[in-house]
């Protein structure tokens, strides 16, 4: 099998280029091996984006040098030799969807594409919604138990605060800062959603019972 057949057995996982450039590149003897974000080992990638700079050089060396940028960042595509011909059509101001391997060279983390496809601009907020939600199904990457001890202690947070009329969302995320706004966001609507607790005023949390 190909080294090329076998990056192609990879996910091509649905990413923004902001969260591409948090990842950990794991290097093996300075060759590139995957970037890891999060539990995931990402060595292909799927990002729209917008096409905002685009350089061919004009000598025997022939690579073309593509900067997308999809709003959270921005990232090179580089073709070389015969694979530049692939992408000549491909212009700057265009959208378009990027198949491709992630590459590292020079302390620099680049894509390989495999595909680039001009894609309607709409795109662009089609996929930022997209990845979104996904990440807001599994933001809190706790497990069962550790979230019903962050439920209780929430819980026991806003009961307390009874006696003052309830407690702020603000003074919650202050009081428990070992936990994550966001978990502590998500755990508080579920209260609310179960009629557990009640918001008197946006923002300030009651316990109903």
């Amino acid at each position: 099998m190909s080294e090329q057949e076998q990056f192609k057995r990879n996910i091509a996982f649905k990413l923004r280029i902001g969260d591409i450039l948090m990842g950990k590149p794991i290097l093996n003897e300075e060759r590139f091996s995957f970037l890891e974000l999060g539990s995931k080992k990402i060595i292909r990638a799927n990002i729209v984006g917008n096409i905002v700079d685009k350089y061919e050089s004009q000598g025997e060396t022939r690579y073309l040098n593509l900067t997308l940028d999809d709003g959270s960042g921005q990232i090179k595509l580089k073709a070389f030799g015969d694979d530049t011909q692939k992408f000549q059509d491909i212009t700057q101001g265009q959208t378009v969807v990027v198949i491709g391997v992630l590459r590292h060279w020079n302390n620099e983390l680049y894509i390989s594409p495999e595909i680039i496809r001009e894609q309607d601009p709409k795109y662009l907020l089609i996929r930022k919604l997209e990845i979104d939600k996904e990440k807001s199904k599994d933001k809190t990457g706790l497990g069962r138990q550790e979230i019903i001890a962050v439920k209780d202690r929430i819980l026991g947070a806003i009961k307390n605060a009874e006696e003052t009329g309830g407690i702020e969302k603000d003074k919650l995320i202050m009081d428990l800062n070992d936990i994550s706004p966001e978990i502590i966001n998500q755990e508080v609507q579920k209260l609310l959603e179960e009629g557990i607790a009640f918001e008197p005023r946006p923002g300030k949390v009651r316990y109903l019972g």
